[in-house]
């Protein structure tokens, strides 16, 4: 066998032509290789037929007589040597176009390798081929070639055992989805090698990706506008990936800033990429599919067990694969460790993704005070945007703040149901009746929630030591004076779902779940655009106490674990008690806001009660005045007196008399097992 011949280098790329120069043509290229295989054909056809005395029966290759019997053993002291010469196609220098040599360049194929695969390839190329293969193979049936008809045209010995491992199961033929080998109950010689059509295609310049890929491919997303800081990772990852083939690891806090970091620096680049969510059993098809294209391998989430395919992607070699996950990375996961880098996330260029992907129709309201409170990350933003025109068009109006809001709220799809009651906040500013003083901390409560990446982001106000940027508030006092309806009030101003934590489903009797209970909810609200409401807070939250038992010490461990885990949340979280002096003092040093709700006085009262009569049917002359100074209720209470009226009033089909209101006030009195006025000797 002569010696090898170079493989050519991988193209770096489409380049532009001069008028005398060739036209890339890949079909033309591989018809220009297959006529120096066609020559070896009929010289190897010219060799087995000379002497073979059953060469012009009709039948032959579907028996064997003894003359035919004969003639094989007679050529067996021959059986070891191959036509002189180089290997299939080897002496054709690859032209204009020459896919073949691109993909040798890419996937480390030597010379044996391409001339294997071009004696397999063509039959599906050029069917000439087919009945000289079924001649070669002494059986017109097989007209394919098989590994032994391969290595004779290759003219490699079929003893040669490192030309036969080229064609194993390890090997990069067969490893990267390139050729299969069929039959495997077959002597190995005789087993037929068929090139995958997604291959063949692509030699002839198809670039349709594999039709079993197609549901699992997803575009990639056009890059938004970012700050400084994002400007600066996608610069320096877009000249790592120019350099080469290489595999990276991002870490993002928000789901979609992985992708969309790695839709930057592929952009700068001059690459594209093959976004996978889930490969699963399709991992040989998807880096077949990169390496035809040049293409990178971009996952945007692992599964839950990632270190198959981790392993699997990491170890392709001439591949360059990007992953993302907000996991931190598992050096178990893979023998070769990848680039491990943190996603940059959208904080410092949230509004001006916002608007370029709004367009002008943003111009119609408060962009940025409207998009504030979310932190959505990657491509969320522009389906955001979609939903919101879907929504205006719907309504048959002009886009909106609200329209946004709910497209934004319909991409922070979350986890927390499971283990929360979802609220959909249906109440504003003008449904609290509260002093000045908590009235402002609330709308405090908002702001910090809207500009909280500006203060502790750009203006470097973080407390650092890892802690996250997250906004908590305890509202504290007596039941029904506001404390939940305000939690509410704050999620509609800013435009979020309220997520109430289930306690039941939190606070476990063995050691050490209820804490994973609440990791569970912290990580989602982590990734969750919502506030977050842990009603009753005590039960978590309550101070610790001096150990005289293993309860004791278990019990402290909770708490500590949730200083531990306050300091790092990221989300909206807000505290209710009925004692502000049971929640331990440690976690009120960590709340942003500590509002306390007092029980209304006679004014209030008299205003909670209007409030709850102004949509309610009612008789002329009706005053809660004197209720609002008789019967000291809070809100909540005031609230259940005017129901109890409406349904009394209902029951007649009239309207809400005062005797019905003073029955729903009594009501409330003997509920609380108070003395009402005027009955038991008031």
């Amino acid at each position: 066998m002569s010696a090898p011949y170079a493989v050519p280098a991988a193209d770096p790329g489409p380049r532009v032509h001069a008028a005398d120069e060739p036209v890339d043509d890949p079909a033309g290229a591989l018809l220009a290789r297959l006529e120096g295989l066609r020559g070896r054909v009929s010289a190897l056809v010219e060799r087995r037929s000379a002497g073979d005395p059953t060469a012009g029966d009709p039948l032959r290759g579907l028996y064997l007589s003894d003359e035919a019997v004969r003639h094989l053993l007679g050529r067996w002291p021959d059986s070891a040597q191959a036509p002189a010469g180089d290997p299939a196609g080897a002496d054709e220098s690859p032209g204009p176009g020459d896919r073949l040599a691109r993909l040798a360049g890419r996937a480390g194929l030597t010379p044996l390798d391409v001339a294997v695969l071009l004696a397999a390839l063509a039959p599906d190329v050029d069917r000439t081929f087919e009945p000289l293969y079924g001649y070669l193979n002494d059986d017109v049936s097989r007209r394919r070639a098989t590994v032994g008809l391969a290595l004779d045209l290759c003219g490699a010995p079929a003893r040669d055992a490192a030309a036969r491992a080229r064609l194993g199961p390890g090997a990069p033929l067969t490893a990267l989805g390139l050729l299969e080998v069929e039959e495997p109950e077959r002597p190995f010689l005789t087993r037929s090698l068929r090139v995958p059509d997604r291959l063949t295609g692509h030699l002839l310049g198809d670039d349709t990706p594999d039709a079993a890929l197609l549901g699992l491919l997803r575009p990639m997303p056009e890059p938004l506008p970012s700050g400084p800081e994002a400007e600066r990772f996608t610069a320096r990852l877009a000249a790592l990936l120019a350099s080469g083939p290489v595999t990276v690891y991002l870490r993002e806090r928000r789901e979609g800033d992985g992708l969309a970091a790695y839709a930057a620096a592929l952009r700068a680049a001059g690459l594209e990429g093959l976004c996978c969510a889930e490969p699963g059993e399709h991992v040989t098809g998807l880096l077949r599919e990169a390496r035809l294209g040049g293409r990178a391998v971009v996952v945007p989430a692992l599964p839950e067990r990632p270190e198959p395919l981790v392993r699997a992607l990491a170890s392709a070699p001439g591949v360059t694969v990007l992953l993302a996950d907000p996991r931190p990375y598992d050096p178990y996961w893979c023998p070769e460790d990848p680039l491990v880098l943190e996603a940059p996330g959208r904080r410092d260029g949230g509004t001006a993704a916002w608007r370029a992907a709004l367009g002008e129709d943003a111009d119609g309201f408060d962009l940025a005070s409207a998009v504030a409170p979310y932190r959505l990350g990657g491509d969320r933003v522009r389906r955001a945007a979609r939903a919101a025109r879907a929504l205006a068009a719907f309504e048959g109006g002009p886009l909106t703040a609200a329209h946004v809001r709910r497209g934004a709220r319909r991409q922070s799809a979350s986890g927390l149901e499971g283990r929360t009651r979802r609220v959909r906040p249906a109440v504003d500013w003008g449904d609290l009746v509260l002093p000045p003083g908590p009235l402002a901390q609330l709308r405090e409560l908002a702001l910090r929630a809207r500009h909280r990446d500006r203060v502790l982001g750009d203006w470097r106000l973080s407390a650092g030591g890892g802690r996250g940027r997250g906004v908590l508030g305890l509202f504290a006092g007596d039941s029904g004076t506001g404390k939940t309806l305000s939690a509410e009030v704050v999620a509609a101003d800013l435009g979020l779902d309220l997520y109430v934590v289930q306690l039941s489903s939190v606070v476990d009797k063995y050691v050490g779940e209820t804490e994973k209970n609440l990791e569970r909810i912290f990580t989602e609200a982590d990734r969750t655009d919502a506030v977050l409401l842990f009603d009753e807070a005590d039960a978590v939250f309550g101070k610790r106490s001096e150990v005289k038992g293993a309860h004791d010490r278990y019990a402290n461990m909770e708490s500590s674990y949730l200083l531990q885990r306050l300091e790092s949340f990221d989300g909206i979280a807000v505290l209710t008690t009925n004692l502000r002096a049971n929640i331990d003092e440690a976690f009120t040093r960590r709340l942003d806001l500590v509002v306390d709700f007092p029980f209304p006085d006679a004014g209030q009262r008299l205003a909670l009660w209007r409030h709850g009569l102004a949509h309610v049917p009612s008789a002329a002359g009706v005053d809660p005045a004197a209720l609002a100074r008789d019967f000291e209720l809070a809100g909540g209470s005031i609230r259940s007196a005017v129901v109890t009226a409406a349904y009394l009033a209902a029951g007649r089909d009239g309207e809400v008399t005062a005797e019905d209101l003073l029955e729903g006030a009594r009501r409330e009195y003997r509920k609380a097992g108070r003395l009402v006025p005027g009955e038991g000797g008031w």
